[in-house]
């Protein structure tokens, strides 16, 4: 990795059957690439095992000690390793996925004075609603949420190929993941001067 680089994690919250979370995903995972500012990693979350029964201890007082499954431990190392993150995420009820909530709860400290972008997708609200509850989440874990966001509403009919037809999205990408670096390369620097104070 070269030293203007963050290490990017994308996140593919969905697991359901036909799910259209990974179209998403590639093409974000491009953008970032094109952009330069990144070395990117692709995370599926139905790849991983995530039981949604945790164990009594928080995972931000049990630290390196935490109990987590074996077939958790390629996530637990990304999100370690990672100097910041875009969570793509579809719209279930007005909500995000369960899916993503349980990865999220299996981990404390990963997440800690890091930046998070949020790409979601959905019917006619394009995924904002689910953006909107994540964000109280992640800043219960001292992550710093990024301003810009991309939304695809009516996805079904908005992507073609692999690509989203608004010629203007590529632009939108670029002004989230320049916010994404800038983030990044602040809360690094941060975080290797002092501990945060959680």
């Amino acid at each position: 990795m070269e030293k203007n680089t963050h290490t990017l994690v994308v996140i593919v919250a969905s697991v359901r059957e036909g799910r259209f979370g990974p179209v998403v995903a590639s093409w974000l995972a491009e953008q970032a690439d094109s952009h330069g500012g990144f070395d990117v990693e692709v995370v599926d979350l139905a790849d991983v095992e995530i039981p949604l029964s945790l164990p009594a201890t928080s995972p931000k007082y049990a630290g390196d000690d935490y109990p987590r499954p074996a077939g958790m431990r390629h996530l637990t190392a990304a999100l370690e390793s990672a100097d910041a993150f875009v969570v793509i995420t579809p719209e279930y009820n007005h909500s995000y996925p369960a899916s993503l909530k349980a990865a999220i709860d299996w981990h404390f400290t990963q997440w800690t004075a890091k930046p998070v972008a949020f790409v979601s997708y959905g019917g006619a609200a394009g995924g904002r609603h689910a953006v909107l509850h994540l964000e109280n989440v992640l800043t219960e874990l001292h992550a710093v949420t990024i301003r810009d966001g991309l939304s695809f509403p009516n996805y079904f009919t908005a992507w073609q190929d692999g690509s989203p037809l608004d010629p203007q999205a590529p632009g939108y990408a670029k002004s989230l993941l320049d916010q994404l670096a800038w983030w990044a390369g602040a809360l690094k620097s941060a975080r290797e001067t002092a501990p945060y104070p959680a």
